[in-house]
């Protein structure tokens, strides 16, 4: 860098990019940790700004910073929440596992903004001092598990509000597809009669209850280590500081925040996250479930099962004229497994919660955050430009059930198992209909066949 200015924390002077709002600790964790490229994600970045104004707010309040530091403080964290500094946050994902490197930039981020509102020169810690005036009352070991949770009761309720407008959606072809009679397929082979409305109630009640699922997990979400400190006692930090700035994010954001009832095992683990990261692979287990079941039933369109027709979005082939195939339902596949794949990182992850703090938290951020939104965004677009739009291929559904073997497990009750086995054998080998198969043997009447038949 030749463009730089020299800086000061407690390790000594470190050269800073001249025209950074970042301070000398955020550059050496930048020097530190090259890994990656990964940054934190937007939610999370929001949740600190959201974090950092609340706690100027309460410190003014309790007589502990001058109204005129936390305006200044409040007014940068602002315009951190609105995404306006977000090129200031530049501490790859894998650097220390409290997330300290993160906390102080934004600390420096929001100090040095601050002291150019008040005029001053960046870099000069005054008025505004990144660890005196804008962690006061603070740690990184409660403000990077508090930002945690807020972050991920944010992207749960973008995510709910997806799955909602799916569940409608599939619910809705449910209806419409009711009086549908069709083939029931177990083990991919034919099996007995089921209506298609049946069928597509199951993929709307999975999502249900996938959504009740995620919703279970919100109260442990909606409690904040705030106030804990470096350890879980409070220590440097006022009582009734922790209630406070949760009830000013909750006021902030519309959700019931409360400090976290034991700040010991608030820092010393990460386990509503761990428990999150899991519900939201069992909604990606049943998301990926739903997208397999449509792909397989409109596969064809001539040579497959073909009881269903997607809507085309795009060709499907550089080489093979007029192929259409299920993209939608190949990217909501593709967005479970990476889910599946997430929920094992943050699930080690946070076991790694050793004595009094957790110390995997980027890597759990990034990964139950990153899988909350994809899963948000991919089941918008698999309702938008796949369920909505799926037509029954009546023909194809009559054709099937009327060739399927399966029926003759209606004759058990008549004939018993193993002459209605025999029946299902011979039209198979021979090549008839159940019905001649069934005549020809003697066993049944066409009247009490045509009777008892009935799909």
């Amino acid at each position: 860098m030749t463009n730089t200015r020299t800086e000061r924390d407690s390790m000594g002077e470190f050269q800073v990019p001249a025209d950074a709002l970042y301070g000398a600790q955020t550059a050496r964790a930048v020097a530190n940790f090259p890994v990656s490229g990964l940054r934190f994600p937007r939610t999370f970045i929001l949740a600190l700004g959201a974090i950092k104004r609340a706690a100027a707010e309460v410190n003014a309040e309790m007589g502990l910073l001058s109204p005129d530091l936390s305006r200044l403080i409040g007014q940068a964290a602002e315009e951190v929440m609105d995404g306006k500094l977000d090129d200031q946050f530049v501490v790859d994902i894998f650097q220390t596992g409290s997330g300290t490197s993160t906390n102080m930039n934004t600390n420096e981020v929001l100090a040095n903004r601050a002291i150019q509102l008040a005029g001053g020169a960046v870099g000069s810690k005054s008025p505004v001092h990144p660890n005196d005036h804008v962690n006061k009352s603070q740690s990184s070991n409660d403000v990077i598990p508090t930002a945690i949770h807020v972050a991920a009761a944010l992207g749960l309720e973008q995510l709910l509000a997806a799955l909602r407008a799916l569940r409608s959606a599939l619910a809705d072809k449910a209806r419409q597809w009711d009086e549908i009679v069709k083939i029931g397929r177990t083990h991919l082979m034919d099996a007995t009669p089921i209506r298609l409305g049946q069928e597509a109630s199951g993929w709307a009640r999975q999502v249900e209850l996938g959504i009740a699922r995620l919703e279970s997990v919100r109260p442990r979400l909606l409690e904040l280590a705030i106030g804990g400190t470096a350890v879980g006692t409070g220590i440097n930090s006022p009582e009734g500081f922790g209630a406070a700035v949760a009830e000013k994010l909750s006021q902030r954001f519309g959700l019931p925040f409360t400090e976290a009832e034991n700040h010991f095992e608030a820092q010393g683990s990460q386990d509503a996250a761990v428990e999150l990261a899991n519900q939201l692979s069992t909604v990606a287990s049943s998301l990926l479930k739903v997208a397999n079941d449509v792909r397989w039933l409109a596969s064809g369109p001539r040579c497959g099962l073909g009881e269903l027709s997607l809507p085309e979005n795009e060709p499907g082939s550089s080489i093979m004229p007029g192929k259409v195939n299920p993209t939608q339902c190949e990217a909501m596949v593709m967005v479970c497994t990476q889910v599946l794949g997430e929920d094992a990182a943050v699930a080690f992850a946070g076991s790694q919660g050793q004595l009094n703090l957790n110390v995997m938290r980027p890597v759990i951020i990034m990964n139950f955050l990153h899988s909350a939104r994809i899963l948000g965004d991919a089941s918008e677009t698999f309702r938008k430009y796949n369920v909505e739009g799926t037509e029954l291929n009546r023909e194809r559904v009559a054709e099937l059930l009327n060739r399927s073997l399966m029926l003759v497990t209606a004759l058990n009750p008549v004939v018993g198992y193993e002459k209605a086995a025999n029946i299902a054998h011979k039209a198979h080998v021979e090549g008839t209909t159940l019905r001649e198969a069934a005549l020809a043997s003697g066993w049944i009447s066409a009247e009490d066949f045509d009777r008892v038949v009935r799909p």
